[in-house]
C-alpha cells in the first residue's frame, strides 16, 4: 500500500481503458470527478432557496466571497461547513430530502461528464465518496447514475424538531484522509479497483485504490447525453430555470424586484381587458405570443361549444387559448384554489373527481359555449406528455386539439411544493417569456365515442398521440399521481398538499 502522505501522480481518466473494467469496483468523487463542474455551490443555493426561502439564497450568496476565502487559503472542509450550515441550520429534514429528490437531480443530469461516466458506468460496484451532504445527493447518484452507496459527510439533526442543526456528525466533512478512511471501511481488505478523483484531496483514498485516475479540469469537457443516465428526467421541480452560480445567482436577485414588478404588472395591465385586446397588449409589455392554425369560430346560441383539449404546461393554458380565440371560454381545474379562480379572466370551475359530478358539470358547461380541458390533469415541464384521462372523450364529439408550449429562461411558472398562487407571476417575471399556442383540425367525427364509436379510451390516446406529434413530445402513461408522490411525497390533491404535516 502507498503511503498516503507521499504525493503520487495519476493519469488522466482518459487513458483508462473502458472495453477492461467491467465487473470491477470503483470509488469516484463527485464535484470536478463525474461532474464537470468543481464547485458545489450551486447545489447548495438550490437547497437555500428550494427547501429554504429565497432569504437564505441571499444570504448565502452575499456569504460567497467568503467561502471563496476560506476555500483558497484555509481549508476545504471550511468552506463545505460554512455552505451546509448556511444553507442547511433551521430546515426540516423533510424538505431538504425533497429539494434533494425534486430539485437538484435536473441540474446534476445536465452536469455528467462524459469521460468520467464511462468509466464509472461499466464498473459492477460503484460508490462515490464526497465531501458533500449524503443526503443531498444521494438520490441522483442512485437514479441517475446507478451508484450503489453514497459514502458522504452526515449532518447533524435535532431529534425533537427532526430539523438540521447546521453542523455535521463525527468525523466532520468528508476530505482528505477522511474519504480514504470511509473507504476502508466500506471496502474491507478487498480494495477499489479503481478510484476517480480531480484534486489533491482525493490523492488519499485514490492512493488505495489498485488504479487511480485524475479527472482534469477541461474547458472543452462534454457532458453525457441525458438518454444516457439510469433514469429519465420527466418530473423536476423548483422556480430556477438556471444553474444558480455566484454570476447567475446575482444577476437573479438583482432582477428579481424589477421582475415582481413587471410580473403583477403584466398581470394586473391585462387582467381587465377584452381577450381580443389581450392578444395584442402582451406584446407591448414584452410577452411574446405565438398563435398557429385555423381558430373555430364561436358556436352560435343553441349549439353546443367546442371542446378544446390541451396539453398543460402551467396554469396560464387555458388563458392563452381565451386570448388566441379572441373571446372567453370556461376551463376546469384541480388542485387551484378559491383565491386563483376568483382572480382567473374567465370561468374556472372547480372539478369534484367525482366523475358522475364532473360528467355532469362539463356537459352543463358546453351547453352555455367553449371549454378548454386539460386531460393530463398536472403540468410537465420536459418533453413528454402524460397519459390523458378519458373522461372529456365522453362528453362531446366537437373536440378541437390544441398544442401549448411555453418558453422561459429564469424562472418557472409551475410548483408542486410552492405556493401555486404564485405560478403566474413568476411565468410573468420573466424578461421574455413566450407562449404558444397551436390549434389543431377538429377531431373527425370517425374517432369520436358518440359518431364514430370509438372507446373513450382511444379518443384520448388517439389526441395524446396528435398533440405529441405536432409538438415533438414523448407520449408516456405517467399521472398526476405518479408526479406529486415523486416530486412533492403526496397523491397532488389539495386536501393532502395543504394537511399539516406530521
Amino acid at each position: 500500500m502507498a503511503n498516503p502522505k507521499s504525493k503520487k501522480s495519476f493519469p488522466s481518466v482518459t487513458t483508462c481503458d473502458t472495453s477492461a473494467v467491467n465487473h470491477r469496483t470503483v470509488a469516484a468523487d463527485l464535484d470536478g470527478t463525474l461532474l464537470i463542474s468543481r464547485s458545489s455551490f450551486p447545489y447548495f443555493m438550490l437547497v437555500a432557496i428550494e427547501a429554504g426561502s429565497l432569504f437564505r439564497g441571499l444570504v448565502l450568496l452575499l456569504s460567497f466571497p467568503l467561502i471563496a476565502i476560506a476555500y483558497v487559503f484555509i481549508s476545504e472542509a471550511l468552506a463545505i461547513q460554512m455552505l451546509i450550515y448556511i444553507s442547511f441550520a433551521g430546515l426540516k429534514v423533510r424538505d431538504i430530502e425533497l429539494a434533494s429528490r425534486a430539485v437538484l437531480p435536473r441540474f446534476y443530469a445536465a452536469d455528467v461528464r462524459r469521460e468520467s461516466f464511462e468509466v464509472f458506468d461499466k464498473c459492477k460496484r460503484k460508490v462515490v465518496v464526497t465531501a458533500n451532504p449524503t443526503i443531498m445527493v444521494e438520490p441522483f447518484v442512485k437514479d441517475f447514475l446507478g451508484g450503489d452507496k453514497v459514502l458522504g459527510t452526515e449532518i447533524e439533526v435535532n431529534p425533537k424538531t427532526k430539523k438540521a442543526t447546521g453542523f455535521v456528525k463525527s468525523p466532520g466533512i468528508l476530505v482528505g484522509k477522511w474519504k480514504k478512511l470511509s473507504i476502508l471501511k466500506e471496502f474491507g481488505d478487498e480494495m477499489p479497483d479503481i478510484g476517480l478523483g480531480d484534486r489533491e484531496s482525493d490523492h488519499d483514498f485514490m492512493s488505495i485504490c489498485k488504479e487511480g485516475y485524475m479527472v482534469l479540469p477541461s474547458k472543452s469537457a462534454k457532458p453525457v447525453p441525458l438518454d444516457r443516465l439510469k433514469s429519465r428526467l420527466i418530473f423536476h421541480d423548483g422556480r430556477l430555470v438556471q444553474r444558480p452560480t455566484p454570476f447567475n445567482a446575482l444577476i437573479t436577485y438583482i432582477w428579481l424586484p424589477f421582475g415582481f414588478a413587471l410580473g403583477v404588472f403584466r398581470v394586473y395591465f391585462n387582467l381587465p381587458l377584452p381577450e381580443r385586446i389581450v392578444r395584442y397588449t402582451y406584446g407591448m409589455v414584452g410577452i411574446n405570443l405565438v398563435i398557429k392554425g385555423p381558430r373555430p369560430p364561436a358556436p352560435s346560441p343553441g349549439t353546443p361549444g367546442n371542446l378544446y383539449v390541451c396539453n398543460h404546461r402551467s396554469a396560464l393554458d387555458p388563458i392563452i387559448i381565451a386570448i388566441a380565440l379572441g373571446r372567453k371560454v370556461s376551463t376546469v381545474t384541480y388542485s387551484v384554489s378559491k383565491l386563483s379562480r376568483f382572480l382567473s379572466p374567465i370561468p374556472a370551475i372547480a372539478l369534484t373527481r367525482d366523475r358522475e359530478a364532473d360528467s355532469a358539470m362539463i356537459k352543463k358547461l358546453l351547453e352555455k359555449g367553449d371549454l378548454v380541458v386539460c386531460p393530463e390533469g398536472t403540468t410537465c415541464r420536459e418533453p413528454f406528455l402524460l397519459r390523458f384521462s378519458a373522461l372529456f372523450a365522453e362528453l362531446s364529439d366537437r373536440i378541437v386539439p390544441v398544442a401549448v408550449d411555453s418558453k422561459q429562461n429564469m424562472f418557472y411558472g409551475t410548483t408542486v411544493r410552492g405556493v401555486k398562487f404564485w405560478d403566474p407571476y413568476f411565468f410573468f417575471m420573466n424578461p421574455r417569456p413566450t407562449y404558444e399556442a397551436t390549434f389543431l383540425e377538429p377531431l373527425p367525427m370517425e374517432m369520436t365515442c358518440k359518431a364514430g364509436g370509438k372507446t373513450s379510451i382511444e379518443v384520448a390516446n388517439h389526441v395524446q398521440k396528435v398533440l405529441g406529434g405536432v409538438l415533438g413530445f414523448e407520449c408516456t402513461q405517467l399521472t398526476r399521481k405518479d408526479k406529486y408522490m415523486l416530486l412533492g411525497g403526496n397523491d397532488g390533491k389539495v386536501e393532502s398538499m395543504y394537511s399539516k404535516k406530521a
